[in-house]
């Protein structure tokens, strides 16, 4: 069965670190294109930070570049979160497919995770 299971959501102060984990089942994340996507309350579910199936290319979103990082390791793809502000604030997804013609574009990833939520405030 493929699945992809998240942890590591939580509430976080702002300016604080969090790291969300995504492990795959059933496939081999080593040769997916990956991400992470994020919904905030109100809006609709956007890519934040994606890889190609090689790492060698990145999309990232204006809000979170120098401030998040994607990586993977076996199985697994991480999300690191560092200098985290309220708006932050949402629900994060992981995402794997096997071919996308454009990296962080929704309708392309076939593999989602459950969601975890963010919650970043005083």
């Amino acid at each position: 069965q493929v699945q992809l299971v998240e942890s590591g959501g939580g509430l976080v102060q702002p300016g604080g670190s969090l790291r969300l984990s995504c492990t795959a089942s059933g496939f081999d994340l080593d040769y997916y294109f990956i991400g992470w996507f994020r919904q905030v309350p109100g809006k609709e579910r956007d890519g934040i930070l994606c890889i190609s199936n090689s790492d060698d290319s990145t999309y990232q979103a204006d809000s979170v570049k120098g401030r998040f990082a994607i990586s993977r390791d076996k199985n697994t793809m991480y999300l690191q979160m560092n200098n985290l502000e309220p708006e932050d604030t949402g629900v994060y997804y992981c995402a794997a497919a096997i071919m996308v013609a454009t990296l962080c574009e929704i309708d392309e990833y076939e593999n989602w995770g459950q969601g975890t939520q963010v919650i970043v405030s005083s």
